[in-house]
Protein backbone atom coordinates (compact mmCIF):
# COMPACT_ATOMS: atom_id res chain seq x y z
CA UNK A 1 0.00 0.00 0.00
CA UNK A 2 1.07 3.64 -1.07
CA UNK A 3 1.51 5.24 1.75
CA UNK A 4 -0.83 8.47 2.79
CA UNK A 5 0.66 12.27 2.27
CA UNK A 6 0.31 14.93 4.89
CA UNK A 7 2.53 13.41 8.04
CA UNK A 8 5.73 15.34 7.27
CA UNK A 9 4.79 18.97 8.90
CA UNK A 10 5.33 17.39 12.68
CA UNK A 11 8.58 17.37 13.99
CA UNK A 12 10.19 13.88 14.96
CA UNK A 13 10.68 15.82 18.60
CA UNK A 14 7.16 17.18 18.84
CA UNK A 15 6.01 15.68 22.18
CA UNK A 16 1.90 16.44 22.66
CA UNK A 17 1.05 17.19 26.09
CA UNK A 18 -2.38 17.52 27.35
CA UNK A 19 -4.08 21.35 28.18
CA UNK A 20 -6.49 22.42 30.86
CA UNK A 21 -9.35 24.24 29.48
CA UNK A 22 -11.34 26.06 31.98
CA UNK A 23 -13.89 29.02 31.95
CA UNK A 24 -13.50 32.13 33.49
CA UNK A 25 -16.42 35.29 34.05
CA UNK A 26 -17.94 36.18 30.67
CA UNK A 27 -17.57 39.59 28.84
CA UNK A 28 -19.67 42.25 28.20
CA UNK A 29 -18.77 44.66 25.53
CA UNK A 30 -20.52 46.97 23.44
CA UNK A 31 -22.87 44.78 20.70
CA UNK A 32 -21.44 41.27 22.30
CA UNK A 33 -21.59 39.11 25.40
CA UNK A 34 -19.02 36.61 25.13
CA UNK A 35 -18.46 33.47 27.60
CA UNK A 36 -14.54 33.30 28.74
CA UNK A 37 -12.06 30.11 28.31
CA UNK A 38 -8.58 29.92 29.82
CA UNK A 39 -6.45 27.21 27.92
CA UNK A 40 -2.38 26.79 29.48
CA UNK A 41 -1.00 23.78 30.33
CA UNK A 42 -0.92 22.29 33.58
CA UNK A 43 2.69 23.40 34.49
CA UNK A 44 2.26 27.35 33.30
CA UNK A 45 0.16 29.51 35.17
CA UNK A 46 -2.15 32.07 34.09
CA UNK A 47 -2.31 34.66 36.35
CA UNK A 48 -5.15 36.94 37.17
CA UNK A 49 -3.05 40.05 36.24
CA UNK A 50 -2.38 38.13 32.65
CA UNK A 51 -6.46 37.52 31.96
CA UNK A 52 -6.86 40.62 33.34
CA UNK A 53 -4.57 42.50 30.56
CA UNK A 54 -6.50 40.38 27.86
CA UNK A 55 -9.50 41.89 28.96
CA UNK A 56 -8.84 45.38 29.29
CA UNK A 57 -7.48 45.20 25.57
CA UNK A 58 -10.71 43.79 24.55
CA UNK A 59 -12.78 46.82 25.98
CA UNK A 60 -10.37 48.97 24.72
CA UNK A 61 -10.57 47.67 21.18
CA UNK A 62 -13.44 48.52 19.00
CA UNK A 63 -14.72 45.34 17.57
CA UNK A 64 -17.87 45.65 15.06
CA UNK A 65 -20.68 43.25 16.72
CA UNK A 66 -23.98 43.85 16.34
CA UNK A 67 -25.53 41.95 19.28
CA UNK A 68 -23.90 38.66 19.04
CA UNK A 69 -23.31 36.06 21.07
CA UNK A 70 -19.50 34.18 21.41
CA UNK A 71 -17.20 33.63 23.42
CA UNK A 72 -12.89 34.00 24.05
CA UNK A 73 -10.19 32.12 24.57
CA UNK A 74 -7.48 32.94 26.02
CA UNK A 75 -4.45 30.40 25.15
CA UNK A 76 -1.42 30.61 27.21
CA UNK A 77 1.18 29.05 24.73
CA UNK A 78 4.59 30.10 26.52
CA UNK A 79 5.44 31.59 29.38
CA UNK A 80 5.44 34.55 27.42
CA UNK A 81 3.32 34.05 24.06
CA UNK A 82 -0.31 34.24 23.95
CA UNK A 83 -2.98 34.25 21.84
CA UNK A 84 -6.57 36.11 22.37
CA UNK A 85 -9.17 34.01 20.08
CA UNK A 86 -12.49 36.16 19.76
CA UNK A 87 -15.24 34.15 18.29
CA UNK A 88 -18.67 35.45 17.48
CA UNK A 89 -21.73 33.69 15.71
CA UNK A 90 -23.26 35.00 12.81
CA UNK A 91 -25.40 34.43 9.94
CA UNK A 92 -27.14 31.77 11.97
CA UNK A 93 -24.88 29.32 12.10
CA UNK A 94 -21.67 30.51 11.38
CA UNK A 95 -18.60 31.02 13.45
CA UNK A 96 -16.19 34.18 12.74
CA UNK A 97 -12.90 34.85 14.72
CA UNK A 98 -10.62 37.95 15.37
CA UNK A 99 -6.98 36.38 16.62
CA UNK A 100 -4.85 38.93 18.61
CA UNK A 101 -1.38 38.12 19.94
CA UNK A 102 1.02 39.25 22.41
CA UNK A 103 4.66 38.16 22.92
CA UNK A 104 6.84 39.53 25.88
CA UNK A 105 4.73 42.93 24.66
CA UNK A 106 0.86 44.07 24.51
CA UNK A 107 -1.70 42.55 22.78
CA UNK A 108 -1.59 42.84 18.95
CA UNK A 109 -3.87 42.03 16.05
CA UNK A 110 -2.52 38.64 14.45
CA UNK A 111 -1.82 38.26 10.93
CA UNK A 112 -0.70 34.97 8.72
CA UNK A 113 1.13 34.97 5.67
CA UNK A 114 -0.78 33.69 2.52
CA UNK A 115 -4.33 32.32 1.82
CA UNK A 116 -3.91 29.26 3.75
CA UNK A 117 -3.96 30.13 7.51
CA UNK A 118 -3.94 28.38 10.40
CA UNK A 119 -7.27 28.54 12.71
CA UNK A 120 -7.41 26.16 15.56
CA UNK A 121 -4.74 23.94 17.55
CA UNK A 122 -5.91 20.76 19.06
CA UNK A 123 -6.55 22.17 22.16
CA UNK A 124 -8.71 25.21 21.38
CA UNK A 125 -10.53 22.41 19.53
CA UNK A 126 -11.56 21.16 22.77
CA UNK A 127 -13.64 24.30 24.00
CA UNK A 128 -14.95 25.09 20.03
CA UNK A 129 -16.25 21.68 19.81
CA UNK A 130 -18.00 22.13 23.09
CA UNK A 131 -19.13 25.90 21.77
CA UNK A 132 -20.34 24.59 18.14
CA UNK A 133 -22.24 22.16 19.92
CA UNK A 134 -23.52 24.27 22.49
CA UNK A 135 -24.72 27.07 19.51
CA UNK A 136 -26.50 24.09 17.82
CA UNK A 137 -28.53 23.53 21.00
CA UNK A 138 -29.31 27.31 20.83
CA UNK A 139 -30.67 27.27 17.08
CA UNK A 140 -32.44 24.54 17.49
CA UNK A 141 -34.37 25.87 20.90
CA UNK A 142 -37.41 28.50 20.63
CA UNK A 143 -34.39 31.27 20.91
CA UNK A 144 -35.66 32.88 23.70
CA UNK A 145 -34.26 34.60 26.66
CA UNK A 146 -34.16 31.66 28.62
CA UNK A 147 -32.44 29.98 25.65
CA UNK A 148 -30.01 32.95 25.45
CA UNK A 149 -29.27 32.24 29.35
CA UNK A 150 -29.02 28.43 28.64
CA UNK A 151 -26.55 28.90 25.98
CA UNK A 152 -24.80 31.64 28.39
CA UNK A 153 -24.20 29.35 31.19
CA UNK A 154 -22.82 26.10 29.09
CA UNK A 155 -20.08 25.63 29.57
CA UNK A 156 -16.65 23.65 29.22
CA UNK A 157 -13.87 22.36 31.71
CA UNK A 158 -11.62 19.87 31.38
CA UNK A 159 -8.33 18.68 29.72
CA UNK A 160 -8.01 18.44 25.98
Amino acid sequence: MTPLPGGGSVADSYRHVSKLVTPADDLRLPGAYLKWYDLRRADLELSEEERQQARDFLVSTELPFDDELGFVILHKCTPTFSFLLVQTWRGENELWETVFAKNDGPFQLHTWPGNHRGTFCVWEMGAVWHEAQAWSRYLASERDDEARKAYVQDRFTGVV
